[in-house]
């Protein structure tokens, strides 16, 4: 059955009038949208690089961070030291590393048992001399004499006392004081014969009658109130006479030679116990009062490479500060102990000490001016420069972005960077770490790379929001 032909219109009409309707509000209230993207661009299923704002970012793959050899990670709050750089050398310490062999008596050298850069220690033999001395033959004779007849006089008291009462006893008596006399004689002698050099076996020899025509020059003996100093002088480290070796460092004898008493022989350097010399100007006299005041070390570069090495205290304390300034340098000297570090080598059968550290070699002393905490220590190349802004780049995979910050103070090696916000940080422990790790390298490149639009993606790929690259689907088919 039909509906009637007025109804059918009525209800079409009312239809038409309810879709209008929706279509009306809809393009009302709906937000605007950008155009659609064109068909060629969904094609090549390329996100568009609004998906990531990459402004002051870079994009940098797998293999360009190897070319760039770049190297990122978190960086922790640390405390860090301002100072002035000031040359410096390694010296004899004053005092205990250099001593001086001397002929004891006039003589004519006749061996020679060691060359420089042997390692001899106290006591050894370094110089066979054969005497020319006449008070030294005067002093063995002397000797000879004066015991031989402390002999017959002893003989002579023995027979007086045999005697018994009959003998006067005053006769003993000047027995006894010429027996006393020839005492103190013979122990002039010896002292005599002992400080020129002569051992103790020696002596006794000449005191029996066997002179002695040739000397042994020794490596003096070391003290023991030389050991309380060369103890007090490595921190409280006991130092004992049959450790302590020294190396011939000069000859200045030959041969043949003729010496007088008191003539130098050879130069004997303890390489064990040095020192390192500094160079500071006046005005930064007080600056090294200050660093002395407060005991902060000096910390020493010795600019060597010491792989092979064990590692060494490269922080020394002050020790003194010369009270006048040379008049051609207008430079005034301050010193620091130095410990030096050895190794017995074996060569052609004798042991000799190979050294570290050698006198005359130059090294930079870094004198402590202000302490500053709770800042961030990079490498110097991490730092980029663009007039008065200095950048750094965070890491978020591939993803480089720039950011500027405060440096406080910078040198040759290092930078140092205000924790004042500008990279996210938090707080763990006694510590601050950034929550980003920051690039430790290449930061200039990275920062011309941001400036001739290396931020666009590679064709093939896309970025996502955490900065990592990813080939597109239909790529990785």
């Amino acid at each position: 059955m039909k509906l009637p032909a007025p109804k059918l219109t009525r209800l079409a009409v009312v239809v038409l009038a309810a879709v209008t309707a929706v279509g009306i509000a809809a393009v009302v209230w709906l937000p605007d949208r950008p155009p659609a993207a064109p068909l060629e661009q969904e094609e090549g299923l390329r996100p568009p690089a609004s998906a990531v704002d990459l402004e002051n970012k870079v994009i940098v793959g797998e293999q360009a961070q190897k070319n760039l050899r770049l190297a990122a990670r978190p960086l922790k709050s640390e405390t860090y030291w301002k100072v002035i750089t000031l040359p410096g050398m390694i010296v004899d310490r004053p005092g205990i590393s250099d001593r001086e062999v001397v002929a004891p008596a006039i003589g004519t050298v006749s061996q020679i048992l060691h060359i420089p850069g042997d390692t001899v220690r106290s006591g050894d033999v370094l110089f066979t001399l054969r005497l020319a001395s006449e008070s030294l033959h005067e002093s063995q004779a002397g000797l000879y004499k004066a015991s031989h007849d402390i002999a017959l006089a002893e003989v002579r008291l023995e027979r007086i006392r045999a005697a018994g009462e009959g003998v006067a006893q005053a006769r003993a008596v000047e027995v006894e004081h010429e027996i006393a006399r020839l005492n103190t004689a013979a122990k002039a002698y010896r002292e005599d014969l002992r400080r020129r050099g002569l051992s103790a076996d020696d002596i006794a020899g000449i005191s029996q009658g066997n002179l002695v025509s040739e000397i042994s020059v020794r490596v003096p003996e070391i003290q023991t109130a030389s050991l309380r100093r060369l103890g007090a002088a490595t921190s409280g480290q006991e130092v004992k006479a049959e450790t302590l070796t020294f190396e011939i460092r000069q000859l200045a004898v030959e041969v043949g030679q003729q010496v007088e008493a008191g003539q130098r022989m050879c130069n004997l350097a303890n390489q064990k116990l040095l020192a390192i010399e500094g160079q500071a100007f006046r005005d930064e006299a007080a600056l090294l009062e200050q660093s002395v005041r407060e005991a902060w070390p000096v910390e020493v570069d010795f600019q060597d490479a010491a792989a092979d090495w064990p590692l060494h205290d490269t922080a020394a304390p002050i020790s003194y500060i010369a009270s006048t300034v040379d008049p051609v340098t207008r430079t005034f000297s301050f010193l620091m102990p130095l410990t030096n570090q050895s190794r017995r080598v074996e060569q052609n059968g004798a042991a000799r000490d190979q050294w570290r550290f050698r006198t005359g070699q130059r090294v930079l002393l870094r004198v402590r001016v202000e302490k500053l905490d709770g800042v961030f220590i990079v490498p110097a190349d991490a730092i980029a420069a663009e007039g008065p802004e200095t950048f750094v780049f965070t890491q978020n995979v591939n993803l480089f972005e720039r950011k500027s910050v405060h440096v406080v103070h910078r040198d040759r090696d290092r930078a140092i960077i205000a924790d004042d916000g500008s990279l996210p940080a938090y707080t763990k422990g006694d510590s601050r770490w950034t929550i980003p790790a920051v690039a430790q390298t290449a930061a200039s490149q990275l920062n011309r790379m941001t400036k001739t639009g290396s931020t666009d993606i590679p064709k093939g790929m896309h970025v996502h929001a955490d900065g990592s690259l990813h080939k597109n689907e239909d790529e990785e088919n």
